[in-house]
């Protein structure tokens, strides 16, 4: 990954456009950084990615690349959710809990068909995962 500096303004940018952009210069199969940099191209990074709360924070790639300690790098922005966004979240998460726990009741259904004494474990086991959305923190919808 590359940018191209124009007027002071970081843009993205490759190798195969700086061949095409100057057709009549006579480039080597491998451009370094400092033949690139003869054209204001130079390589970027992408910073590591922030620890962050997804259930409360975006975290968002930001489009620009900036200078740090000299490296052109592309940073990420962590962001407060909206109330709306928290709410959204939450009740994704919920959904996905509920099927998870429906297909594990599912899958043991036949367990407590009328033809089979359910064990006390496989009971318990049953009702536990009945009783997931009613334990304490359970996101609600």
């Amino acid at each position: 990954m590359y940018i191209k500096l124009n007027d002071g303004v970081a843009e993205p940018y490759n190798l195969s456009a700086l061949k095409a952009d100057n057709p009549s210069v006579s480039f080597p199969k491998m451009i370094t950084d400092e033949i690139a940099a003869e054209y204001n191209v130079y390589p970027t990074v992408v910073d590591t990615q922030p620890d962050f709360n997804v259930a409360t924070h975006n975290c968002e790639l930001s489009t620009t690349a900036t200078q740090v300690d000299g490296v052109w790098t592309y940073t990420w922005n962590v962001t407060e959710k909206s109330a709306d966004e928290i709410t959204n979240h939450n009740d994704s998460v919920a959904r996905q809990v509920r099927a998870e726990r429906d297909q594990l009741l599912a899958d043991t259904d036949w367990r407590a068909s009328s033809d089979l004494t359910l064990s006390a474990e496989w009971s318990a086991y049953r009702q536990a995962l009945r009783d997931v959305p009613s334990q304490a923190g359970f996101l609600t919808l």
